[in-house]
């Protein structure tokens, strides 16, 4: 097992992050921050940060259902620590994930505008269970395919 501050191929970084190679290949066209060292052949070397910052991304696109566009926004602005809900217009990107649109009226809760706390919490409860339920439909949806026309 290689130390926590070794370098890792691109095979390796793959496999840690159950991602294809060419996703990775394609997340470097599309965010510059990932700078992996390129040796003989243009082998890629990742460095610890570079793999962090694979998985922040690799979060953001699968697991909060960002798209492309909003990553950018997110890692232009250095907010990549700190989990937020998808901005709706996001939503409209060429770059939407399949699964459908991020929820339209999503209500700023980190505002008080007037609401008791426990209202906020429970609302807050809510929403993350709504955006739960999303990601199983997406699921479900990419694994059956879509039927219809």
């Amino acid at each position: 097992m290689k130390s926590a501050t070794a370098f890792r191929t691109i095979s390796e970084v793959s496999t840690d992050l159950n991602v294809p190679q060419h996703v990775l290949r394609f997340w470097e066209s599309k965010f510059p921050q990932i700078r992996p060292l390129k040796r003989g052949g243009g082998r890629r070397y990742y460095r610890p940060e570079d793999v962090e910052l694979l998985r922040r991304i690799q979060a953001l696109l699968y697991e909060e259902r960002y798209t492309i566009k909003g990553v950018q926004r997110l890692l232009k602005e250095g907010r990549t620590a700190d989990p937020t809900p998808p901005l709706p217009e996001d939503a409209e990107d060429e770059d939407t994930p399949p699964g459908g649109p991020a929820l339209e009226d999503q209500a700023d809760l980190s505002e008080p505008a007037g609401l008791p706390g426990d209202l906020r919490h429970e609302l807050t409860m809510v929403l993350d269970e709504l955006k739960s339920l999303r990601g199983v439909l997406s699921r479900l949806s990419g694994q059956f395919g879509r039927k219809g026309g």
